[in-house]
C-alpha cells in the first residue's frame, strides 16, 4: 500500500486532505471550541471541518454564535490550510504528471503552466504563497480600515473580522462572522468589492493568473487554458450578473428596495461569490424562483483549474461548448484561438462533466429519500453547492438530520479532491496501442 502511494504520489492528495479533516474534527470537538462549552457532536465537527478544509463554507449551525473565538480560529486555519493545500496540491500534481508523461505530452503540460518546469517546485510554490498572502493582506487592510472608520469597530476587532472574511473570500469559502452572512453590508462597495474581487482572483487558478500577468500585453499568445479561464470567467460573471439583476430587480425580499447602485453592487458581488465563494450577499432563501437555476448553473461550472474554486471548472465547460460548436458546424477539429484541441482533452472534459452530473443527480435523489418533506429544488441547490464546494444554502443544511449531513460531507470531500485525483489518474493512465480496431459509426440521437 505504502509503496503504491510512493510510486504514485498524486494519490497522496486525498489522504492528505482526509488527515487534515480528521485533525480539524478532533479540535472542533473540544469543549472550548463551542459557546456552550460542551463537546461538539461528531457529525457537526466533521461537517464543519470538511466544509473548512474543502473551502466550502456550508454550515449546519449559526457560525458566529455557535463557535467560540478558538473554534472560529480553527475554522480560519483549516480554511487557509485547505486553500493552500488545493493550490500547492494542484501545482505538484501538474508537475508530477508532466514528469511521468512522454516528451510530447510533457511539453503540452509545460505550455499550459507557462515558464514552470518540472524542477521549479520551490519557485512555483513561492509564487503561489506570495500571491495568496499578498492578496489577503491587501483585502484585510482595506476592509479593516472600512470597519474601523465607518462602523466604529475597535482596531483589534476590525482586523480580526477583516482577516477572517478576506481568508474566506480568497479561498472561495463562505463562513461569515454575521448570522445573516454579508447581507447587512451588501450596499457597501468598500467591503463588497474587495471580497468579490478576491474571490475572483482566488478562483482563477495559478496557471491562468501567472501567464495573464506575464503576458498581459499579448493576450493572443495565451495558452488555450488561460484564454478559456480568463475570458470564460469574465463571460460567466457578466451574463450571471445581468440575469440576477433582472430576476431580482423588483423582489422586495432581496434587492427590490435598493437604489440602482445598490442593486448593481449586490447583484455583481452575489454572482462573483456564487460561483464558489458561498457568502450570502442577498438572502438566498428569498430569491425569486427563476434565480435558483441560474445560481445552480454558476455553482456547477465553478472557477478555474488549479484554483481554490470548485465545480467542473470554467475550462471544462467552455471546452465542451467548443466541441458542440465544432460538431454542429461539421468541423473535423475543435479549435480555440487558432489552436487545435487534443482529442484526449475533449474526452477528459466530457468524463469530468458527466461524472459530476451523475454525482449531483445521485446526491439529490439520495437526499430526498433520506429527508422527509424536502423540496426538490432545495435538495438540488444544496447538493450542487456542496459538490461544487460553494457553501450557499437555502437553509436546508441546518434542518438535516445526521444521515443528510453525512451525505453533504461526503459530497464536499468528493467535490474537492475528486477532480484533482480524477484528472491526474486520466493523465497518468494515458497509453498508446500498437493497433486499432475497425471503425463503426452507431446511430446517435
Amino acid at each position: 500500500m505504502v509503496r503504491r502511494l510512493l510510486r504514485h504520489p498524486v494519490r497522496l492528495v486525498p489522504f492528505g486532505f482526509l488527515a487534515v479533516i480528521l485533525v480539524g474534527t478532533g479540535l472542533l470537538m473540544l469543549p472550548w471550541a463551542t459557546s456552550h462549552h460542551r463537546y461538539t457532536p461528531f457529525v457537526t465537527a466533521l461537517f464543519t471541518a470538511t466544509s473548512a478544509v474543502s473551502v466550502t463554507g456550508m454550515s449546519v449551525n449559526d457560525t458566529p454564535n455557535y463557535w467560540t473565538d478558538f473554534g472560529l480560529a480553527m475554522i480560519t486555519v483549516l480554511t487557509q490550510v485547505g486553500g493552500l493545500g488545493i493550490l500547492t496540491g494542484a501545482a505538484l500534481v501538474i508537475l508530477v504528471v508532466s514528469r511521468r508523461l512522454g516528451l510530447r505530452n510533457r511539453l503540452l503540460v509545460q505550455a499550459e503552466t507557462a515558464e514552470f518546469g518540472v524542477g521549479d517546485v520551490r519557485r512555483l510554490l513561492g509564487r503561489i504563497a506570495a500571491t495568496v498572502f499578498v492578496t489577503e493582506a491587501l483585502m484585510t487592510t482595506v476592509i479593516a480600515g472600512r470597519l474601523g472608520l465607518a462602523y466604529g469597530y475597535p482596531p483589534g476587532r476590525a482586523l480580526w473580522y477583516a482577516a477572517f472574511h478576506s481568508i474566506q473570500a480568497f479561498n472561495n469559502a463562505g463562513f461569515a462572522l454575521y448570522s445573516d452572512g454579508l447581507v447587512s453590508f451588501s450596499r457597501d462597495p468598500w467591503l463588497m468589492l474587495p471580497l468579490g474581487l478576491g474571490a475572483i482572483i482566488g478562483g482563477l487558478g495559478f496557471p491562468a493568473q501567472f501567464e495573464a500577468v506575464r503576458e498581459w500585453r499579448r493576450p493572443g499568445q495565451w495558452a488555450i487554458a488561460t484564454k478559456l479561464t480568463i475570458w470564460g470567467s469574465f463571460t460567466i460573471i457578466l451574463l450571471g450578473f445581468v440575469a440576477l439583476l433582472v430576476n431580482e430587480w423588483r423582489n422586495p425580499a432581496t434587492i427590490g428596495a435598493f437604489d440602482v447602485p445598490g442593486k448593481v453592487l449586490a447583484s455583481f458581488t452575489q454572482v462573483a461569490l456564487s460561483r464558489t465563494g458561498g457568502f450570502d450577499v442577498i438572502h438566498v432563501a428569498q430569491l425569486a424562483e427563476e434565480s435558483y437555476p441560474l445560481l445552480i448553473v454558476l455553482m456547477f461550472i465553478g472557477g478555474g483549474s488549479a484554483s481554490t474554486a470548485g465545480g467542473i471548472k470554467v475550462t471544462t465547460f467552455f471546452l465542451l461548448a467548443f466541441v458542440i460548436w465544432a460538431e454542429l458546424r461539421g468541423e473535423p477539429d475543435v479549435t480555440v484561438g487558432g489552436r487545435r484541441v487534443a482529442t484526449a482533452s475533449q474526452r477528459q472534459a466530457l468524463t469530468v462533466a458527466l461524472l459530476s452530473v451523475a454525482a449531483v443527480v445521485a446526491g439529490t435523489v439520495t437526499l430526498v429519500v433520506l429527508t422527509e418533506h424536502v423540496r426538490y429544488y432545495a435538495a438540488l441547490f444544496d447538493v450542487t453547492s456542496a459538490f461544487s464546494t460553494t457553501g450557499l444554502t437555502t437553509g436546508l443544511a441546518m434542518e438535516l438530520k445526521p444521515p443528510g449531513q453525512y451525505l453533504l460531507t461526503a459530497l464536499m470531500y468528493i467535490g474537492r479532491v475528486g477532480p484533482v485525483t480524477l484528472g491526474s489518474a486520466i493523465a497518468l493512465n494515458t497509453r498508446r496501442r500498437l493497433y486499432r480496431y475497425p471503425e463503426e459509426q452507431p446511430i446517435v440521437g
